[in-house]
């Protein structure tokens, strides 16, 4: 099970205690919040792409979605989503859990800068039901992150213009 991966790394790392669990699903961005009683902008969503057909990892905020226009001047190739029959197979977490931690090996992590507006960060922890709570130094720190990126842009509102 992916969240017992997650909780190893972390037990490896002194850590143990970082993984919160749910009784309710915490599977999307907006339910995380819900759980978390916060603002979905901090729940760190993590998106699963392909980039020259590799899979690829993209932590950003809750609140963003990504820009085509962005992704394609960061990495010379247009987002396409990997199959949801094929993220645990190529990540290591199904979906509704995927998070930046205890992922197969290859697969290269990148934080949104859209992350940077908040002091306090949830990414999901392994599984529909977990989240972890950082600040942002220390996602920096326990992410094996290849970089930042500048690949969001803010989700439409409700309002009209």
């Amino acid at each position: 099970m992916a969240i017992e991966k997650v909780k190893k790394y972390f037990a490896e790392i002194g850590e143990p205690e970082r993984v919160i669990e749910f009784e309710q699903s915490t599977a999307t961005s907006e339910l995380a919040a819900q759980a978390l009683n916060c603002e979905v902008g901090r729940i760190a969503k993590t998106i699963s792409v392909f980039v020259d057909k590799k899979p690829v990892l993209i932590l950003m905020s809750g609140d963003m979605k990504i820009d085509n226009k962005k992704f394609k001047a960061q990495f010379n190739c247009r987002p396409h989503m990997i199959p949801v029959d094929q993220v645990e197979t190529l990540i290591g977490h199904a979906v509704g859990g995927v998070c930046p931690f205890a992922v197969n090996d290859g697969v290269p992590i990148y934080l949104d800068a859209s992350l940077k507006r908040f002091d306090i960060i949830y990414p999901a922890a392994g599984n529909d039901k977990s989240c972890a709570k950082f600040r942002l130094e220390e996602l920096e720190r326990y992410v094996k992150s290849a970089g930042w990126v500048d690949v969001a842009k803010e989700m439409l509102s409700s309002k009209s213009d």
